[in-house]
C-alpha cells in the first residue's frame, strides 16, 4: 500500500458518519464497507454505533478516498437506505495510520 500511496501523490484521511437505515443486519455495513475499501485500496475502519449510525475513518490516496466517500454517500450495502453522510477532519497526511481496513466492535 505504501508504494501505491507514494506513487499516487497526496494521502488523505477523513472521518465519516452515515445516517439512515444503515444497520440492516449484523454484517452491514461492515462486510460491504470492508469489501469496497479493500477493492479501492484504502485503509481504515468501520463501526456500528449505539445511535444506529455507522462511523469510521478512511485513509489513502486522495482519488481513492474520494471514491470511497462517494460510495459511503450514495451506494452502501444492497439493503441500506442512506439519508446523509457527514465527513469531518478531512486532511492531508504524510503516512498511513493503518495497514488494512477493519471492522471495530
Amino acid at each position: 500500500m505504501s508504494a501505491l500511496a507514494k506513487a499516487s501523490g497526496a494521502l488523505k484521511s477523513v472521518d465519516y458518519e452515515v445516517f439512515g437505515r444503515v444497520q440492516v443486519s449484523h454484517y452491514f455495513p461492515n462486510q460491504y464497507t470492508e469489501q469496497e475499501a479493500k477493492k479501492l485500496g484504502v485503509v481504515g475502519w468501520v463501526k456500528n454505533t449505539r445511535q444506529g449510525t455507522v462511523t469510521g475513518q478512511v485513509q489513502g490516496p486522495e482519488e481513492k478516498v474520494n471514491e470511497m466517500k462517494s460510495w459511503l454517500s450514495k451506494v452502501g450495502s444492497p439493503s441500506s437506505r442512506i439519508d446523509k453522510t457527514n465527513f469531518s477532519n478531512e486532511k492531508e497526511i504524510s503516512k498511513l495510520d493503518f495497514s488494512d481496513f477493519n471492522t471495530r466492535y
